[in-house]
C-alpha cells in the first residue's frame, strides 16, 4: 500500500498519527505501531484455526494513568540502585525463563504461530541476553575519560538513565523484541512500560509476570493492555522521557513525528527486505541450506528474513534449482508439532496480503517456481514459494514480503548484485556469499545497509548492534551502542 507522508506542520502530527493507526493492515499483518488496527479486540486467536481463545479486556485510562505515574515514581528510587541489585534480578529473570520454557514457548505458538522449537529457542536466547547484560552493563556503561583536553584536571563522559521509556512491539517475536529493549534498559536505570500487539497479550502478561517474580520493585516494567488509539497520549505525557519501536514503515513515521513534536528520543528497528548475494565461490551447499533457513525462518516474518536472493547468472540456474526443491520439501502443517518447519501466519491480513503480492507478480510474468497457491482449510496457511522473473512494476519488487515468499534475481557481476541490492528503500541486514577477499570487501563497503553478514545469515545477538538505515530505521539495539541510546550521555569537566 502507499503509505502517507508526514506533514510539515507539527500542529498536524496528531491527524496524521490517527490516520495512520487506523490505516488497513500492513504486509506484517498488523496496523502501524506494531498493533492491530484500531477495533479489533486484544486477544488470543490460535492461527492455525482461526479460533478465538481467549479475549482480555483493556486497561481503562485510569489504570493507564495508574501505571504511568507508577513507573514515573519508581524510577525516582530504581535509578540509585545499583548494577550488582539490578544484575541479580535479571539473573533471576532468566531462570525463571529456563523453567518456563516449555509452557511458555506454547503459549507463543499458540499466539503467533511460530513452530514451536522456534519458540522455545527465542525463550533460551531471551535468557542469555538477560544473563548477558546482567554480567556487562557495568563495563559498557563505565565512565569514558577524555584525554587531552585543554587546562584541565579531568573531564569524561558518563551514562545515566533517562525514565520511563514507552516499548512498542509487535508479535512476530513477542519476546525477543521485548527483552532486547528491557535487559539494557533495566540494567541502565531507566523503567519501561510496554504496549505489546494486541494478538499476543498473554505473552504480555507473561512479561509483566516475569520481572515481578524476578524481585524487581513494582513499577520497574509493566504491561498496558491498550489499543494503538492510546499510543499519541503516552507520547505526549511528560512522563514518558523517550520510546523505542519494531513495526511497520507506518509505524515509524507515526510515532517518530509525535515524539518529535514533544522533542523525545526514539529509537526505530522497521522494516527491511534484505538481499542475498551468491557469487560464484560460495559454497552452494552451505548457501542453499542457509538461505532457505534465512527465508522462511518464523513463518517468513521477520524484518531480517533474506526476501531478495541475488544470484549471479553463471550460478543462477544451478542454485534456482536446488533452492527450490529445498524449499518444495519443507513441512507446513501445526506448529506445536516438533517436526513442522512453517507454521501459519499470524493474522489473515497478513496471509492476505502475501497471497495479493504474488498474485500481482503472476499477472505480470513471474514466474512462479514452487507454491504460490493458498491452502485450503482453518488456519492461516501460506506454503512456501519461490518467485523468478522479477520485475521493476511488480510490488514484490519494491515491497516488504512477510512471509514465506523468495524472489530471484540474476546479476552479472559484483557491481550489479550491489546496484539490485541497494534498489531499495530498506536497509536493515544483507546477506553475501562469496570466498573471494576483494569482493567480500567491496560487498561490506557499498551494500546500503545497517547489518552485512559474510557467508552467513543475518541475525541478532546481544554482543552486536543491530538496526537500519534508510527507511529501515534509525537507532541501535543490544551490545554497547544499544544500552547507550536510552542513555542520558553527561559531559563531565572536573578543574
Amino acid at each position: 500500500m502507499t503509505e502517507a507522508r508526514p506533514p510539515d506542520d507539527a500542529a498536524a502530527a496528531p491527524l496524521f498519527l490517527a490516520a495512520l493507526l487506523r490505516a488497513p493492515a500492513t504486509a506484517g499483518g498488523e496496523g502501524p505501531a506494531g498493533t492491530r488496527t484500531v477495533g479489533v479486540p486484544i486477544a488470543t486467536i490460535n492461527p492455525a484455526t482461526g479460533e478465538t481463545l481467549e479475549t482480555f479486556e483493556p486497561h481503562d485510562d485510569a489504570e493507564v494513568e495508574r501505571r504511568v505515574a507508577l513507573a514515573d515514581a519508581t524510577f525516582r528510587t530504581y535509578r540509585r540502585t545499583s548494577f550488582a541489585e539490578r544484575a541479580q534480578r535479571l539473573e533471576r529473570a532468566a531462570d525463571l525463563l529456563d523453567a518456563d520454557e516449555a509452557a511458555l514457548g506454547a503459549t507463543m505458538t499458540t499466539e503467533m504461530g511460530k513452530p514451536v522449537s522456534q519458540a522455545r529457542a527465542e525463550i533460551r536466547k531471551c535468557a542469555g541476553a538477560l544473563r548477558y547484560y546482567a554480567e556487562n552493563a557495568e563495563r559498557l556503561l563505565a565512565d569514558e575519560e577524555v584525554p587531552g583536553t585543554a587546562a584541565k584536571r579531568r573531564s569524561f563522559v558518563t551514562y545515566q538513565p533517562m525514565g520511563p521509556v514507552l516499548a512498542v512491539m509487535p508479535w512476530n517475536f513477542p519476546m525477543w523484541q521485548v527483552i532486547r529493549f528491557a535487559a539494557p534498559s533495566l540494567m541502565l536505570g531507566n523503567v519501561g512500560l510496554l504496549k505489546h500487539a494486541s494478538n499476543v497479550p498473554k505473552t504480555a502478561l507473561y512479561l509483566d509476570d516475569l520481572f515481578a517474580r524476578a524481585g524487581m520493585p513494582e513499577g520497574v516494567f509493566q504491561t498496558l493492555l491498550i489499543g494503538s488509539g492510546k499510543v499519541e497520549a503516552l507520547l505526549r505525557d511528560d512522563r514518558i522521557t523517550a520510546a523505542t519501536l519494531t513495526g511497520s514503515e507506518g509505524a515509524g513515521r507515526a510515532v517518530a513525528a509525535v515524539a518529535g513534536s514533544e522533542i523525545k528520543k526514539t529509537v526505530l528497528e522497521l522494516g527491511g527486505s534484505d538481499p542475498f548475494i551468491v557469487m560464484p565461490s560460495a559454497d552452494l551447499d552451505r548457501a542453499v541450506e542457509v538461505g532457505v533457513k534465512a527465508r522462511v525462518q518464523n513463518n517468513g516474518q521477520s524484518c531480517i528474513a533474506a526476501k531478495r536472493f541475488i544470484v549471479h547468472e553463471d550460478i543462477a540456474e544451478e542454485y534456482e534449482e536446488r533452492f527450490t526443491e529445498a524449499m518444495a520439501k519443507l513441512v507446513v502443517g501445526d506448529p506445536l508439532d516438533d517436526g513442522t518447519d512453517i507454521g501459519p501466519l499470524a493474522t489473515p491480513s497478513g496471509r492476505d496480503e502475501v497471497a495479493e503480492q504474488v498474485e500481482d507478480a503472476k499477472a505480470k510474468g513471474a514466474r512462479i517456481l514452487t507454491g504460490g497457491e493458498r491452502i485450503d482449510g482453518p488456519g492461516w496457511y501460506y506454503p512456501p514459494t519461490v518467485v523468478a522473473g522479477v520485475t521493476k512494476d511488480m510490488r514484490v519488487y519494491r515491497e516488504e514480503v512477510f512471509g514465506p515468499v523468495a524472489t530471484f534475481f540474476r546479476a552479472a557481476d559484483a557491481d550489479e548484485a550491489i546496484a539490485i541490492a541497494n534498489d531499495s528503500t530498506f536497509g536493515l541486514g544483507s546477506n553475501a556469499w562469496t570466498e573471494n577477499e576483494a569482493e567480500q570487501k567491496k560487498f561490506i563497503s557499498e551494500i546500503e545497509a545497517g547489518m552485512v553478514f559474510i557467508n552467513w545469515m543475518v541475525t541478532s545477538y546481544y554482543d552486536l548492534p543491530f538496526g537500519g538505515v534508510k527507511r529501515s530505521g534509525y537507532g541501535r539495539e543490544l551490545s554497547g551502542p544499544g544500552i547507550k541510546e536510552l542513555a542520558v550521555t553527561k559531559t563531565v569537566w572536573v578543574d
